[in-house]
């Protein structure tokens, strides 16, 4: 039973063989390095334990096991010289004969061939028969037997014997790789025969070389694949480092425009606060002249009606001196010289972006012989959505730009930015799926039907939110890949960006909506002090008008304590409490409304609903105030 459970746990689980090349896994199991690879590479990531099913995100590094490979060696070496000489068999003890035959290890007992019982001590080559001592005799005494060869009994004599000289075959040809007789070297006379065991030595030596060449080639096939593993893994390193680098890059892109814009802006509203004021003064000048008008008429009205005439010729003689003179309005207008060079700054911006957009995507990528090259080479491909939104001559193929799928669309600042960026063709072209969005009665038909719908069908419109780094408080950490938002209890070192908010612990999604149907699920670790909404990009950042539901422009429900509220416009409505601690939000653009649920399992209930009239692009907005509280983004579908 000891050398059967040995011989189990020297036997790989996958090809139930001895093991070739053995590694073991960090969870301390062994198998056959080449079948380990394989099932791998069929299984892919995740790569888990064929014995203990443990699971690695990344392909473990795998190493020759020495130790074991050597006791596999010696274990198969001693099953081998076991198979040879069978159980049971002792050399036959004959004390009367001449002298001790010699029966070699390899060999097992042969039978006498005259009486089928005894155990024979001879062979005789010229009678090609085997003899035991008793018949053996006439060999040993007659002289007619002198001649006759005898040598140890040899086993399966027929099988050893020449099939066209009947003769013992005694030699090897490695010529033609057969045994062949002493008279069979004549006609081998060519050819270079050795002896039996001569040619088996030397077979022997040219095996054991083969063999120790294959070891050689299989270790350097398992460090070919490791090898193979490593590379793969630098390179999808390489390529995590490139897109990330690109992401940043991207980032300072839209920064850039970001603050391009608000200085266009901002030098816009100056001159018409400038303007304006002029207007001001004008208006107050006007209406003071008015009013002295207005004065001198009635005391004009006032003399006319006085019957004393020396009253009336004292009054009339001053008010005829007064003298009035129509009212002037001055020339006052914006200055279209500085309008028109922060126009044309701006569409100058634009056009050198479309061009280099352009160049980028006309280069094509240069083939070479590095893998690596292959994957790092197309990174530029990014830009193409940016693409789709910048230029106005060519309508997009894909249905998503036309309002299915906007979270496709990149996000290059604010939503107003991108409403002008957006190519007319596309709202004209946007505006044929929404089924006559303005009647009444079709939105609430239509609110009507996503209210009763089930979860699994509210999923079919889920899509995929991630946290927007440059609109996050600073006191606000992001984690698992910009789904998760936490408060911290220090500031965190963020980079300046106009679109972050500086009052709230607050941050928005990525992407915008402007048309189609979006719902994604939110899951409060703890829900108290924080809230979930959504809002225009044009929402203030800073300030106490920066909170969620305290403006106009964001809507959404808010955790305080255990009180749960409805926020929008400053405005409070007190909900019934939950238990549930996962929110949907179902976002409608083209039929004017936004839902919230309190989701468990399967089930939705309604939390609150609101109906507007959405005139921007809306942003997933997300509120989290006290140190521990903690929103997840749910993945999509």
């Amino acid at each position: 039973m000891a050398e059967l459970s040995l011989a189990e746990e020297l036997t790989c689980s996958i090809c139930l063989e001895p093991f070739k090349v053995p590694v073991t896994t960090p969870c301390g199991h062994n198998f056959c390095g080449p079948c380990l690879e394989e099932t791998w590479s069929v299984q892919g990531a995740p790569y888990q334990c064929p014995q203990c099913r443990r699971a690695y995100q990344v392909q473990p590094q795998l190493h020759k096991n020495t130790v074991l490979c050597a006791v596999v060696e010696q274990f198969l070496q001693a099953e081998l010289a076991r198979a040879t000489v069978p159980d049971g068999w002792t050399p036959p003890a004959c004390s009367e004969a001449p002298e001790t035959p010699e029966v070699p290890k390899s060999t097992g007992q042969v039978s006498c061939d005259h009486c089928l019982k005894a155990a024979a001590i001879k062979t005789c080559l010229v009678c090609m028969a085997s003899f035991c001592q008793e018949h053996l005799r006439p060999h040993l005494d007659s002289p007619a037997f002198k001649d006759h060869p005898l040598q140890p009994p040899v086993q399966d004599l027929l099988h050893r014997k020449c099939p066209q000289h009947n003769r013992l075959r005694d030699f090897f040809c490695p010529e033609h790789s057969e045994c062949i007789c002493h008279i069979c070297l004549v006609e081998h006379k060519t050819c270079s025969p050795a002896p039996l065991s001569q040619a088996s030595a030397d077979l022997e030596a040219k095996l054991k070389h083969k063999l120790t060449v294959i070891y050689g080639q299989i270790n350097g096939a398992s460090r070919a694949l490791e090898d193979v593993r490593t590379r793969q893994q630098d390179l999808q390193e390489a390529a995590q480092r490139k897109m990330e680098h690109l992401r940043q890059e991207y980032l300072e892109m839209k920064a850039l425009i970001d603050a391009s814009e608000a200085s266009s802006t901002q030098m816009i509203k100056e001159e018409e606060k400038r303007v304006s004021s002029k207007f001001n003064t004008i208006y107050q000048i006007l209406l003071k002249k008015k009013n002295e008008i207005q004065t001198v008429k009635e005391e004009i009205e006032l003399a006319l009606k006085k019957g004393d005439e020396f009253q009336f010729l004292e009054k009339a003689a001053k008010l005829q001196a007064i003298t009035t003179k129509p009212v002037y309005i001055p020339k006052v207008e914006l200055n279209h010289e500085l309008i028109k060079s922060i126009c044309q700054g701006t569409a100058d911006i634009k056009t050198e972006l479309k061009r280099c957009i352009r160049q980028t995507q006309d280069k094509e990528p240069s083939d070479s012989g590095d893998p690596a090259e292959h994957v790092t080479a197309p990174a530029p491909k990014p830009s193409r959505p940016g693409k789709k939104v910048l230029k106005e001559e060519k309508k997009p193929k894909k249905p998503s730009a036309i309002g299915v799928s906007p979270s496709k669309l990149p996000t290059f600042g604010a939503p107003q930015q991108l409403a002008d960026l957006k190519p007319a063709g596309l709202e004209a072209a946007a505006k044929p799926t929404t089924l006559q969005p303005n009647s009444v009665s079709l939105k609430a038909k239509v609110l009507e039907n996503f209210l009763a719908k089930s979860r699994p069908e509210l999923l079919e419109y889920a899509v995929k939110v991630i946290l927007d780094y440059n609109t996050a408080y600073s006191k606000v950490a992001l984690s698992e890949n910009y789904t998760v938002a936490s408060v911290a209890d220090t500031h965190h070192n963020y980079r300046p960006h106009p679109q972050r908010f500086t009052y709230c612990s607050q941050v928005l999604g990525l992407h915008c909506y402007k048309k189609g149907i979006h719902y994604w699920e939110v899951e409060l670790q703890k829900n108290n002090f924080c809230g979930v909404g959504i809002c225009y990009g044009s929402m203030a950042r800073q300030g106490p008008e920066s909170r969620l539901g305290r403006n106009s422009a964001s809507w959404c429900v808010e955790w305080f304590n255990t009180k749960i509220s409805a926020w929008h416009n400053n405005v409070e409505k007190t909900l019934p409490t939950t238990k549930s601690t996962r929110v949907g939000v179902l976002l409608n653009c083209d039929h004017g409304f936004v839902i919230f649920f309190a989701v468990a399992t399967d089930k939705v209930h309604v939390m609150y609903k609101y109906k507007e009239d959405f005139t921007e692009a809306l942003y997933p907005a997300f509120w989290v105030f006290s140190t521990g509280a903690t929103l997840s983004v749910c993945s999509g579908k």
